[in-house]
């Protein structure tokens, strides 16, 4: 495996070693040993799996405080844009964002670690999206910040995404309450 460092560097994408032949092919998604020398977690607290239609955008979600989770992202089937966004206070990125597609095709996985937003945009018709999190989901530190936010003015591609009632609902980045130094 491969990992590189986004233009905010604590993002990091992870490219798998693919071994393809007649049959199909084989990856390591993750491996303990190739974590460590990359310096990402080696410890995951949930997987999870989320099934999308064309035009679906989710987030921007984070989980603020103790529960402030990492996410480690990468696409079984389809194509999506991925977005981080930074919320750490006080760092030169804040308010910052990234963006990586991924897909069924290049297998990579992005790596999202504690104080960002994450989000992403289905670009396939159909697009299974796997993720680990360093931390458990936690019900009471569930938050967001809205997809369309003009001060990040993250650029999707898209004007009218399908959104969940809550995502359409999120408060702008200025509206949220401050966060503790170094995470939301």
């Amino acid at each position: 495996m491969n990992v590189t460092s986004l233009a905010i560097p604590d993002v990091k994408l992870v490219t798998p070693s693919v071994k393809p032949d007649a049959r199909g092919f084989f990856l390591e998604r993750w491996s303990e040993a190739a974590s460590a020398a990359a310096g990402l977690p080696l410890r995951f607290a949930q997987d999870n799996h989320s099934r999308s239609t064309r035009g679906v955008l989710r987030g921007l979600h984070f989980q603020t405080g103790p529960y402030a989770q990492g996410k480690l992202i990468g696409v079984a089937r389809g194509k999506i844009l991925d977005v981080a966004v930074d919320l750490r206070r006080g760092s030169a990125t804040f308010g910052g964002w990234v963006s990586s597609v991924l897909d069924d095709v290049e297998l990579c996985q992005l790596w999202v670690p504690a104080g960002f937003a994450h989000g992403f945009l289905v670009l396939s018709e159909v697009a299974d999206v796997l993720y680990k999190t360093d931390r458990p989901y936690a019900p009471t530190a569930d938050a967001g910040v809205r997809w369309d936010d003009p001060t990040l003015g993250v650029d999707w591609g898209i004007t009218d995404p399908l959104l969940s009632p809550r995502d359409a609902l999120l408060p702008l980045l200025a509206d949220l309450e401050a966060f503790p130094e170094g995470r939301p």
